[in-house]
């Protein structure tokens, strides 16, 4: 049930998002004097609307999305749409270029807006910025080999142990004595003075053949007799192979949050540096979005789905799911401030039929009248936006087929945290 309604919350809140982009939209025009005709939540039939004064405001049957209606948005619009004397002056297209590039800019930055404040209030009050005093506790105890020990682990020869989850077993150190923060001093006859030294010799071991471990604790040292268990581990090179392992990791104290709430006034300059460094992910993330293609195409096609591959609205939404069912407030509002930022971005990229193109339109169309004037030329007026056509289809069609591609891989072979 949890999970079910993180999912329905989730996509709630992505409509929420996208309709207040619209609103963005509108309320800007309408305070440049532009004519807004409509304003509905959703696509397809008319479920409900009113209207006030010149605006029609409404709820669709299809709650994918929602627009606004501003009069002559282009030239071509005008021609098709005959408009009256008296709002000529409020087009669209014959506003000041600053007011145009404002309006259109409008719902990205209601994007930036809603993530901006979302991240704050994360990162003053709930915490989510990397506490210090826990990775300096991290650091001294890769330093010195102090480990935590699993209750229970996943064998690579399966089986399934009291007390333990199915498909896990008793872990080994703690089979065998070992408590949390002990540290490890020796693995049979070697040595070990640090984390990797411990990792490097225990991979060394034969899974099932018992072997002396000696650990420290309160100033004194004991010896206990440990079976290593055989586990699966990725190589650099990324191949998956067995290996020994004692089932530990590294020791932190329950008491020490990894994160910590840094409060209102800290929390400003924290967002805005998260914030900073979310927008060039998201920029790396564009640029790589080609070369995803091809693993969502074998994840669909039953190949293992790669947890960098790109999401869909279903995607996001089943992940919000799993954040709720697991009690994970904090990452599902941090989720969709990824994802009001990633959309903010993308509609800003200078492609029709996104704002961004349509900005850019405008703006190449003032620096080529400048560059006319410039040389004593005449005017070359508005761009034809029918010349255009060709191009917005085509982005449509990959936008679309992109969409589709990661849907079904949502569906058929979804991305999943917790399950």
């Amino acid at each position: 049930m949890a999970y079910t309604t993180g999912i329905i919350l989730f996509a709630l809140a992505i409509l929420i998002s996208v309709s207040l982009h619209e609103f963005g939209h509108m309320l800007t025009a309408k305070a440049f004097g532009m004519k807004v005709t409509r304003y509905f939540v959703g696509f397809g039939p008319t479920l409900w609307s009113f209207r006030k004064g010149e605006t029609e405001y409404g709820l669709k049957g299809i709650p994918l999305g929602g627009f606004v209606k501003i009069t002559g948005m282009t030239p071509l619009e005008e021609e098709e749409e005959p408009i009256e004397e008296r709002d000529q002056k409020r087009v669209f297209w014959r506003k000041p270029l600053w007011q145009r590039t404002v309006v259109l800019a409008a719902g990205s930055v209601t994007h930036f807006i809603l993530g901006f404040v979302a991240l704050w209030i994360l990162v003053s009050f709930v915490g989510v910025v990397a506490n210090p005093a826990y990775a300096d506790q991290v650091a001294e105890s890769q330093e010195t080999a102090r480990v935590s020990v699993a209750e229970c682990v996943v064998a690579a020869e399966g089986g399934t142990a009291e007390d333990c989850p199915e498909g896990q077993v008793q872990g080994p150190a703690q089979a065998a004595g070992i408590a949390d923060g002990d540290a490890i001093t020796a693995v049979g006859d070697d040595e070990v003075t640090d984390w990797d030294s411990l990792i490097a010799t225990v991979s060394e071991l034969t899974p099932g053949e018992p072997v002396a471990v000696t650990v420290a604790s309160g100033g004194t040292e004991r010896t206990v007799e440990v079976t290593p268990y055989a586990a699966e581990a990725e190589t650099e090179g990324g191949d998956v192979e067995t290996v020994a392992r004692l089932g530990v990791f590294v020791y932190t104290d329950p008491a020490v949050s990894p994160t910590v709430a840094v409060g209102p006034l800290d929390g400003v300059g924290e967002t805005f540096a998260v914030t900073g460094d979310m927008f060039k992910e998201t920029f790396i993330a564009l640029g790589k979005l080609p070369s995803k293609i091809p693993p969502l195409w074998d994840a669909i096609m039953g190949g293992e789905r790669g947890d960098d591959t790109p999401v869909s609205v279903v995607g996001a939404s089943r992940l919000g799911g799993e954040m709720v069912q697991y009690e994970q407030w904090a990452m599902f509002f941090m989720l969709l401030v990824v994802l009001n930022y990633f959309i903010g971005i993308f509609n800003l990229l200078p492609l029709l039929p996104m704002d961004g193109g349509h900005i850019a339109i405008a703006w190449y169309e003032r620096a080529r009248s400048w560059v006319a004037a410039r040389r004593g030329r005449p005017d070359p007026g508005r761009v034809d936006y029918l010349k255009l056509m060709p191009l917005t289809y085509a982005v449509i069609v990959l936008l679309g087929g992109f969409m589709l591609l990661t849907i079904t891989a949502d569906i058929v072979n979804p991305i999943t945290i917790f399950n």
